[in-house]
């Protein structure tokens, strides 16, 4: 006897606090030396940021995304350009420009490895926003996604979405303090290698995971690139899990990609080792194609590579 259909339950709304970036794009085949002029392959304009691209990731990956943040006068060309190619991907805006102020801009530069060289200009003024009202922000939300850049103006939010039981997913990409609020307020904390080991005085990844764990209950991982991932278990052990296999033409917004497939596997109840290999399927996927975050997957794209692909955790 067939069971009764059950009805489809709205997929999960996650929240992703950032500040949008204007990515100028460039595909070089050298770096250029120090006053050296080289000419680009090909040329790309993207919206960008940390939690812009998550929220674009896990909107490509069925889930429901609401970006909020400060970002540059509303008159600017630049802001109007990012916040039109976001919508189109259907994710709830909650913008917060601010008057006067410059929309952030990078110049990203790719190499044949698909390695990304970037620099970075975002206005100090950016910083100084106030959030909206948590009531506003939270509701009906089923996870927040920030990066620790954002810790001045998103530290007081997290500690209410924690104090409501709402997961917060931290991307530490630079190096925070140990006294850092963030690091009580986030239920998970992922690093990448270089904040990691800046934050915990150890360029043993394993060692810093131990010394975080002394000043925080969070889970704590720390994403290696090619590498893959290391992360401490409930039973303060270490885990491993490789990446998956592809061919690599373009790692911008991979990593962001990453956090906001974390993030929803994460409010979709998934245990730790299903959200680490879902994060990372998609996250490989984008890998494998030129256009930043806009290159993300689809969920049937990554559950179609989960089914073929053997990443598997190692413990020690």
């Amino acid at each position: 006897m067939t069971s009764p259909r059950q009805p489809d339950r709205k997929p999960p709304r996650i929240l992703c606090i950032g500040i949008p970036v204007r990515d100028m794009v460039h595909r070089i085949t050298d770096l250029p030396g120090r006053g050296e002029k080289v000419r680009a392959d090909h040329f790309d304009e993207l919206a960008g940021g940390n939690a812009l691209n998550s929220s674009i990731g896990i909107a490509r990956l069925g889930g429901r995304a609401v970006f909020c943040g400060p970002s540059g006068d509303a008159s600017e060309t630049s802001n109007r350009y990012i916040f039109e190619q976001v919508a189109k991907e259907g994710i709830e805006l909650n913008a917060l420009p601010i008057a006067g102020t410059v929309t952030p801009v990078s110049n990203v530069m790719i190499d044949p490895s698909g390695e990304r060289t970037v620099v970075t200009f975002r206005d100090p003024r950016l910083w100084e926003v106030k959030l909206p009202d948590p009531d506003e922000l939270l509701t009906d939300c089923a996870a927040v996604l920030t990066e620790n850049r954002c810790a001045g103006f998103a530290t007081d939010l997290c500690i209410e979405a924690s104090r409501r039981n709402i997961p917060v997913v931290l991307d530490a990409d630079v190096v925070m303090s140990m006294r850092e609020g963030l690091l009580q307020a986030a239920s998970h904390l992922i690093f990448s290698t270089e904040a990691l080991s800046a934050t915990a005085g150890s360029d043993n990844l394993e060692e810093a995971l131990r010394r975080l764990a002394e000043h925080t209950s969070s889970f704590l991982a720390v994403t290696r690139g090619a590498q893959g991932m290391m992360w401490l278990d409930e039973a303060g052990r270490i885990q491993t899990m490789p990446t998956f296999p592809v061919h690599t033409v373009d790692t911008l917004g991979a990593g962001d990609v990453f956090h906001g497939a974390y993030a929803l596997a994460v409010a979709e109840g998934r245990s730790i080792v299903d959200a680490m290999r879902f994060a990372s399927a998609a996250a490989a996927l984008k890998c494998t194609r030129f256009g930043g975050a806009f290159a993300a997957p689809t969920r049937a794209e990554t559950e179609a590579l989960l089914a073929r692909g053997t990443a598997k955790v190692a413990g020690s």
